[in-house]
């Protein structure tokens, strides 16, 4: 019997296109580098790659980061907490997430903004892991209700605490990096056996390998966990305003914080990607273009390349609120990337230029992911999907509300939301014409009520408190 996987794919550039982006960000490494502001990493590099380096700045010649690349592993294997592998980053389609750093929160009864609290990031935590397709949790948000030097701590708590999930995890405060990773090794034990924790990095652009982003990578490396290495450009700002200078310079900064993972140990599991957002210099504020979801999609193609796993974007930051703005950015960027090459797109739920985050985010981007999986899984064609002996059967004139391929696909042959009924007319009437918004609210709030924490939430939650204590005094 034929089979065929129809599948749709968005391919960028051709492999001689990819030869000369690389050949531009080898350029800018070997003669132009990279300032690293860690006097430890500085002088390991000087040491084990034999170079020098002048006010700080070092620059890696070609060879050094063609052997970087072929020392990084092709795939990461990724595990929940209970010790069960959930991801074959590399290897598998984008996997996404819940989560970014925000400040304030944006309920989901009126949309009004208010501080980050405690409970918001316990909430958020417990409604993302409940969702199917969000394959990881990142840090939500900053903790704004306890004092300001414990909020990493708190937040990190409870988000080890809410869910099993892999976490992807960020500190703000680079000094409570270490402290943080005690506590889940307390709380745990050996994070490098079956990681389930993936800290995130950024360098600053532009070529700026700044003290804190790699000294925590060396914590991180050391103890065995995979990292993600992504940079944020401001086309305009801080990167050249062109996509293609955009790319060269954030695929330069990549390759030479791979460089440095790479040295501090040979073999450490990395994913790379990048957050190209664009300055709008008359609102002083950045910005997802459409140009931007090309450079991410430029950016996966280039690792697919060098086999390098791949963290994109997730097209968050953008509307004010779960509004048609963010459904806009959400779609574009979910179902490109989705075509193309990546592996993990884990920031999901925020707004207002990534200063606040909506569990209505949460519930409706879900609702996009779930159809554009649907776009990229493509459609069987044989024998028995083109139905030709049914269409025949049947003929002209007639319906195929009894046929056997009907009777076999009727229940998931087509989208249903889980979110938006089918409502005719009449019956939207009836129920009081409710608003598209009006629903998703009123649905969040009812995933959010049900949402289940873990069975040894409790637990860790007081063996954490009484850490932060002891780590307090």
């Amino acid at each position: 019997m034929f089979k065929n996987n129809v599948r749709p794919r968005l391919t960028m550039m051709s492999e001689e296109q990819i030869q000369e982006a690389h050949r531009n960000v080898l350029k800018v490494l070997s003669e132009t580098g990279v300032r690293v502001d860690s006097p430890a990493i500085l002088q390991m590099l000087e040491f084990k790659l034999g170079l020098k380096s002048q006010d700080r700045i070092i620059k890696f010649p070609p060879e050094i980061v063609e052997d970087a690349i072929k020392s990084a592993p092709k795939t990461i294997d990724v595990y929940d907490r209970r010790g069960e592998n959930k991801l074959n980053l590399g290897e598998d389609r984008l996997r996404f997430g819940v989560g970014v750093t925000a400040l304030f929160y944006q309920n989901p009864v009126d949309e009004t903004l208010d501080i980050f609290k405690r409970k918001n990031f316990q909430d958020l935590v417990r409604l993302g892991s409940s969702l199917k397709h969000y394959d990881v949790i990142s840090t939500v948000g900053i903790i704004r209700d306890v004092p300001e030097e414990l909020t990493d701590l708190y937040g990190s708590l409870e988000h080890i605490s809410n869910t099993t999930k892999p976490l992807v995890l960020l500190v703000s405060d680079e000094n409570k990096f270490p402290d943080v990773l005690q506590m889940f090794e307390m709380l745990h034990g050996d994070l490098g056996n079956k990681p389930f924790i993936i800290p995130y990095f950024n360098p600053v652009s532009p070529l700026v390998m700044n003290a804190g982003t790699v000294d925590k990578m060396k914590v991180s490396i050391e103890r065995g966990l995979p990292i993600i290495f992504s940079n944020y450009s401001m086309a305009g700002a801080s990167t050249p305003l062109t996509p293609a200078g955009t790319l060269t310079l954030l695929m330069a900064e990549l390759l030479a914080g791979l460089v440095i993972s790479q040295t501090i140990k040979k073999g450490a599991p990395i994913l790379l990607g990048m957050l190209p957002v664009y300055f709008d210099m008359r609102t002083m504020l950045n910005f997802y273009d459409p140009q931007s979801i090309l450079i991410s999609v430029a950016c996966s193609e280039m690792m697919k390349h060098y086999g390098i796993p791949h963290c994109s974007t997730s097209g968050s930051g953008t509307g004010w609120g779960m509004d048609l703005i963010s459904a806009d950015t959400y779609w574009m960027n979910t179902l490109a990337l989705l075509l193309s090459h990546g592996h993990l797109a884990p920031f999901i739920g925020d707004s207002l230029g990534s200063k606040s985050i909506s569990p209505t985010t949460f519930v409706h981007t879900h609702e996009i992911i779930d159809q554009a999986l649907r776009l990229h899984n493509g459609f069987q064609l044989d024998d028995v999907n083109s139905a030709v002996d049914e269409i025949a059967k049947v003929g002209p004139g007639k319906n195929f509300l009894s046929q056997p391929s009907t009777m076999r696909n009727y229940k998931n042959g087509y989208y249903i939301s889980n979110v938006y009924p089918h409502y005719s007319m009449e019956k939207w009437q009836e129920i009081g014409s409710p608003t598209a918004r009006q629903v998703l609210r009123e649905k969040t709030q009812d995933l959010m009520a049900s949402a289940p924490m873990p069975e040894d939430h409790d637990e860790f939650i007081g063996k954490g408190e009484e850490f932060i204590k002891k780590h307090v005094n």
